[in-house]
């Protein structure tokens, strides 16, 4: 895969990346539709156009300044509209609302491991379309699981951190949000302590494996994605 120049890997990154991001937030809009609340379907969020998604900051400029300082992107997309007092259930509802998106994740990395066997197949028979669908769909893997694993960390205002006070009792669930405002540089010192390298690697890898195992995907066609990144 190393025969791919940085801005065609950038190009191969774009339709996952975007889809990742945007289903992800629809997903939270049409759950909390379906349990009742209106408000993301009211302010036309709703949609996979990604545009009504885009954060400037957190799509944008961070992921794209990651991409070139260390061949990894984090960032976020502007959060769908959700007002859970209008939710049937809204305590045990935002729980629902709040897995809404990594449930879409997980859905969007088994699709795309499907298309990495297809691509496979192709490569195999000489098709030129194969390689670049095999980069394109194991990038698709990989945003969509890195997606997955770090929203569901249980720190507000993360997906999880939502799940954790849907669950905890009334006292300490107030207490956990207000822990919101500062959870995003909370987030930051735990990566800078080795979160990433120690939890969140090795829970992304062992995903990878179980997919491949699942579908029938040779580890190494992972494991090339993954050196080709350091190599761009």
């Amino acid at each position: 895969m190393d025969e791919f120049s940085l801005v065609q890997k950038i190009i191969i990154w774009a339709l996952p990346v975007i889809l990742a991001i945007t289903v992800h937030e629809v997903a939270h809009g049409w759950a909390a539709l379906q349990l009742g609340d209106r408000t993301a379907q009211m302010m036309g969020r709703l949609t996979l156009n990604p545009i009504k998604h885009v954060d400037p900051l957190g799509t944008l400029v961070i992921p794209g300044l990651m991409l070139m300082l260390t061949g990894m992107m984090f960032g976020w997309a502007k959060p769908v509209p959700v007002t859970y007092q209008n939710l049937r259930n809204p305590k045990s509802d935002m729980a629902w609302v709040a897995l809404a998106g990594p449930i879409a994740n997980l859905t969007m990395a088994a699709i795309w491991a499907m298309i990495v066997k297809l691509g496979i197949t192709l490569a195999q028979a000489e098709i030129a379309l194969g390689a670049p669908m095999v980069y394109m769909a194991v990038a698709g893997v990989l945003i969509n699981t890195m997606m997955m694993i770090f929203n569901l960390l249980p720190l507000p205002p993360l997906d999880g951190g939502r799940v954790l006070v849907s669950f905890l009792p009334g006292p300490l669930a107030w207490k956990v949000q207000q822990i919101e405002p500062y959870g995003i540089f909370i987030l930051v010192g735990l990566l800078y302590l080795g979160l990433g390298q120690f939890v969140l690697w090795p829970l992304i890898d062992a995903f990878f494996s179980l997919l491949g195992l699942l579908f029938y995907i040779p580890p190494q066609e992972f494991v090339d994605f993954l050196n080709s990144l350091d190599n761009r």
